[in-house]
């Protein structure tokens, strides 16, 4: 008799430590900004304001570009922060454009943004500074596999071995 998750292939998962660890560290930024009353503020937001604040309002397909997203991903971003009342759409250079910018909410926190930012940086160099290989590293080896041959070519081949995919 098997038991009843044996073939529940999401037992096992090398991502999920990953996934957990960011996790609770995003979860622990974000506790630091509700002891500052910084209220309805998602860690993932911090990026796209702090890059607004420095560069000045831009289009959802320019601040993709800077993020290094997909313009759909920005978009839901953009969606979800216009919501909290951290960004607003105004006019753009022409009629047909919109840009992202700045509300007066986010403009009051975006000092203590930015120094959460280097403290979080610096936290990391830390870290990294006292484990063998740092994250960083094993990011930038993972990066070059990948430039050899990619995560898809990968899949396909992994795929192409199991009878199931078929």
């Amino acid at each position: 008799m098997t038991e009843p998750h044996a073939s529940d292939p999401t037992q096992h998962s090398r991502w999920r430590p990953l996934q957990s660890l960011q996790a609770s560290m995003d979860a622990d930024i974000a506790r630091l900004y509700a002891e500052k009353r910084v209220k309805g503020l998602k860690p993932s937001f911090v990026g796209e304001l702090l890059r607004l604040h420095a560069r000045g309002p831009m289009t959802i397909t320019e601040l993709a570009e800077a993020a290094g997203r997909t313009h759909s991903a920005l978009s839901q971003k953009v969606a979800a922060m216009r919501t909290a009342g951290w960004v607003e759409t105004v006019a753009g250079d022409d009629a047909r454009s919109k840009k992202v910018t700045l509300t007066d909410k986010a403009r009051e926190v975006v000092g203590r943004l930015a120094a959460e930012w280097r403290a979080t940086e610096a936290v990391i160099a830390d870290l990294e500074a006292e484990i063998p290989y740092p994250l960083s590293r094993v990011v930038e080896d993972i990066g070059q596999a990948l430039a050899h041959k990619s995560f898809h070519e990968r899949l396909k081949e992994k795929l192409a071995e199991d009878p199931a995919w078929d």
